[in-house]
């Protein structure tokens, strides 16, 4: 992509970004956010620099609240999936106080987690358990950081105990309507770059982690082409009140984990070609999807 060409793409994302800024600020502000804007402002971002997003497995259904255990590879995994449906994520603090990155997060109703504080873990579980409870899809990256796209490293736990929360506070709030939260697996692959698959060699070009800086990562993504990402949504996991939070984290990261060898191997079953919402079917012993609304 030349450099004339990326200006012109960067004007056009500036001026998508303020038409739509205004209207969703305002409903911010009101508590009246559907997550229409975001969701928009990502695919715009996509499509402008040729990032193709497919989609295969079990989503959530519209409408169905969800604890999203995934892996982490790049700052692209937030785009992606922020295209895909109205959704929020949990982040570190530090972000909030990043330049533009942190507004960004702000604006996606970013959940913040300070990891220096001991009662963080609580407080973010609380506030979780609010969203899940309000009928919302919250993304969890339970690795706790970015990987190199080439293993996959172990789940964090300690979150998803906000599953629990929720449940409790819906029983507290309305004597019992919510029993179980939807917990779900889900993968995250780059296995294409120009149509060819993406080498062990070109991973750094293409996972953002460890200490690398951001700007010349930015310039590789603009200068490269166009890149394949692939979601796998796994078999949504049934949390209950007395679930197990650490088995239940072990079975989603066996879940990814399988998903992302399958990937590799060539193997996408059930691939979802739009990706706008998907109604899902019923999660197994669970009640009908729709326990609130996004």
């Amino acid at each position: 992509m030349t450099r004339l060409g990326i200006a012109a793409r960067l004007l056009v994302l500036a001026a998508g970004f303020l038409v739509l800024v205004g209207p969703h600020w305002l409903a911010l502000r009101l508590g009246r956010s559907s997550g229409l804007a975001p969701m928009l402002f990502h695919r715009l971002f996509l499509r402008l620099f040729a990032v193709r997003v497919t989609q295969s497995g079990t989503p959530p259904g519209p409408g169905e609240a969800a604890l999203v255990l995934a892996n982490h590879v790049s700052w692209l995994d937030i785009i992606a999936l922020g295209s895909l449906r109205p959704l929020s994520f949990v982040a570190k603090s530090e972000i909030a106080g990043w330049p533009v990155i942190g507004w960004f997060a702000v604006l996606q109703r970013t959940i913040f987690i300070d990891r220096a504080r001991r009662a963080a873990t609580a407080e973010v579980n609380a506030t979780l358990g609010s969203r899940l409870a309000a009928g919302e899809l919250v993304v969890l990256f339970a690795e706790g950081t970015t990987g190199d796209g080439t293993r996959l490293l172990p789940f964090r736990s300690s979150l998803v105990g906000a599953a629990r929360t929720a449940i409790e506070a819906e029983r507290e709030a309305s004597a019992g309507r919510l029993d179980r939260i939807r917990l779900q697996p889900l993968a995250l692959s780059y296995p294409r770059r120009n149509g060819l698959p993406v080498t062990r060699a070109e991973r750094p070009d293409v996972a953002w982690y460890g200490d690398m800086d951001l700007a010349p990562h930015l310039v590789t993504f603009l200068r490269e082409g166009p890149l394949d990402l692939h979601v796998t949504w796994g078999a949504p996991i049934a949390f209950e009140a007395g679930t197990d939070r650490k088995r239940a984290t072990a079975q989603a990261e066996a879940s990814v984990r399988a998903a992302l060898r399958a990937v590799r191997a060539g193997r996408e079953p059930g691939r979802i070609p739009d990706p706008a919402p998907q109604q899902a079917g019923d999660l197994p012993g669970m009640p009908d999807a729709g326990m609130a609304g996004i």
